[in-house]
């Protein structure tokens, strides 16, 4: 296995048009939506931007709900039981801590915001139970499209506003680096980390005067841009997760730790080998409400694999998914909710039922086919618990981060209360600093010139070579192969105006994002071939056991040359911006 050496800048024109803010939030989801929502009323200019529209983050397809202990009968301290014993030893116990005891009041301020969610009769949020948790603590809205709801109050909310010269919102915009400065910060062993991030540069679809490349300047950068949907054949996640977020942070000089710990979701419908991009999830919730899992021969298996059978965290059901499928020699098992009823199913359930009629399979009369897919990144660019990253002005929040909350493996509906809560947490934060005089506006100044791009015709072998080797199951020679194969994926310097065969390779949006994906699955292949263990959503064949020296995150970070490096660190990492 050789090294690799990444672009520290994408290649790109130069920016036609600036524009300035006090704070840049990226991304539309639930973390950047409330981000954004807060800095308003606590600093002079927010400038939002969201890859295509407000209403399109990831958020949107949350199904199963949103976990806190708001049932009297439920603690915080049993929610953070929960979560720890999900992250199999890995999770940051403080952040943990924040996560629990804020998340009921910061759900409460989604009902504020207007956020309707479903009731019981008595009129109080109707709760239920995921996988993972001992206490009834989800709650969900319109049965099954929590994600739908939240993001349309808090959308709702940004559109009151958007004509607040308070606010700036540029939908359509790709966001291609981030703009740093040399610092005050006293030098250590790299440039990285003397720098400061001071603005954006990025690329808007038909805004009128702010149409092609720009820059947009400011004293904090938020990066609330989601997961790494796209690097697999497979995946839950919206077409434009691209890692952008996560790309554009390492090639800044922030670090990166636990992207080894990818959470593939049990039950995916299964539309053939040939499937790819976004499928549809069928939530856990439908297991939760007791649908369970039979293979091709009608044998349920999971009560023999562990003690809470279907409502085992998501890793365990997965890996045991894949084995069973191993034993009957196909490539899907079946999910049975018939004993449900079919009223019940229709209520509780309308969109994913529908969505599975759209499929031809009618989940109230017959086992529906599922296989494991990607579906959630535990791991991120690191944050302390207030959203700062180890870049001086460049904070993280929701997916993109890597807070410390999920450890190993993210606990059923955790992922939409990291989002609100630590997007709150971040922008308290950065208003503190701004009124303490701390982040000054500093001008861009130019990295070390390591520019590159790789051609988007290359995305099918990046998710391939993923796929079979960073997958649900992992060796040595597995991940060793999927190095090697990235390692020869071509990335051109500079940008000629043809290459051999006549293809031209141009900066355009399809090469950012094919180049983001490039990147972070190196960074990722590289954490898990590091991780010589088996720990949540990481499983290594030829090291199927957990070990106590592995209580330590895998760190990924470039040198000021490009290259990609990994150490580790202590769980509790306080980030230094």
């Amino acid at each position: 296995m050789q090294g690799i050496t990444l672009p520290t800048q994408l290649a790109a024109p130069e920016p036609g048009w600036t524009v300035h803010a006090d704070v840049i939030v990226v991304g539309s989801g639930i973390a950047g939506l409330t981000a954004a929502l807060e800095l308003r009323s606590q600093v002079g200019r927010v400038l939002l931007v969201t890859k295509d529209v407000l209403s399109s983050g990831s958020t949107v397809w949350a199904q199963g709900g949103i976990a806190a202990a708001l049932d009297p009968a439920d603690t915080p301290a049993a929610h953070r039981d929960d979560t720890i014993t999900a992250g199999a030893g890995l999770c940051d116990p403080h952040a943990v801590d924040v996560l629990v005891t804020e998340g009921p009041g910061r759900v409460r301020d989604l009902i504020d915001r207007g956020a309707n969610f479903d009731l019981s009769t008595d009129g109080t949020v109707s709760l239920t139970r995921e996988g993972g948790h001992h206490a009834d603590r989800i709650a969900h809205a319109g049965g099954d499209a929590t994600g739908a709801e939240i993001s349309r109050a808090l959308v709702a909310q940004l559109e009151q506003v958007r004509n607040d010269p308070g606010i700036d919102i540029i939908e359509h915009a790709q966001v291609i680096d981030i703009l740093t400065s040399s610092g005050e910060i006293p030098p250590q062993s790299d440039d990285a980390d003397r720098r400061v991030a001071c603005g954006v540069t990025l690329h808007v679809r038909g805004e009128g005067t702010r149409d092609g490349v720009g820059a947009a300047l400011a004293r904090a950068v938020v990066l609330a841009t989601g997961g790494i949907g796209q690097l697999y054949v497979s995946s839950t996640n919206p077409s434009q997760t691209t890692a952008d977020g996560a790309a554009a942070a390492l090639r800044a000089g922030a670090d990166l730790a636990d992207l080894e710990f990818v959470q593939f979701h049990p039950t995916v419908l299964w539309l053939g080998s040939g499937a790819k991009g976004q499928l549809t999830l069928i939530s856990e919730a439908v297991r939760g409400e007791g649908a369970y899992l039979i293979d091709v021969d009608g044998n349920r298996f999971m009560p023999a694999v562990h003690d809470m059978a279907e409502l085992a965290p998501r890793d365990v059901v997965a890996h045991a998914i894949v084995r069973q499928m191993e034993k009957t020699g196909e490539d899907h098992v079946l999910l049975d909710a018939r004993h449900l009823g079919k009223d019940f199913i229709a209520a509780r359930f309308p969109t994913i039922h529908a969505r599975l009629l759209e499929h031809g399979f009618d989940l109230t009369q017959e086992p529906v086919p599922v296989a494991p897919a990607q579906h959630y990144h535990s791991g991120g660019i690191v944050t302390n618990i207030a959203g700062r990253t180890t870049l001086r002005g460049l904070y993280a929040i929701g997916e993109a981060a890597c807070t410390g909350v999920h450890g190993a493996n993210r606990l059923a509906s955790n992922s939409l209360l990291e989002g609100i809560v630590f997007a709150h947490r971040a922008a308290a934060d950065i208003a503190h600093r701004m009124a303490a005089g701390e982040l000054p506006q500093r001008d861009p100044q130019p990295r070390a010139n390591h520019s590159g791009l790789v051609m988007s015709a290359t995305r099918t072998r990046i998710q391939r070579a993923m796929t079979a080797g960073a997958g649900v199951l992992r060796t040595d020679e597995t991940l060793s192969r999927t190095l090697n194969a990235l390692s020869r994926v071509r990335i051109d310097a500079d940008i000629p105006e043809t290459l051999p065969g006549n293809q031209s390779t141009l900066p355009q949006a399809a090469e950012w994002e094919t180049t983001n994906l490039h990147s972070v699955a190196c960074a990722l292949a590289l954490a898990a071939h590091t991780r010589t263990e088996s720990r949540g959503g990481h499983f290594r064949a030829d090291h199927p056991q957990r070990s106590d020296q592995w209580l330590r995150r895998v760190v990924i970070r470039l040198d000021h040359e490009g290259y990609l490096l990994a150490d580790t660190a202590p769980l509790t990492r306080t980030a230094h911006n």
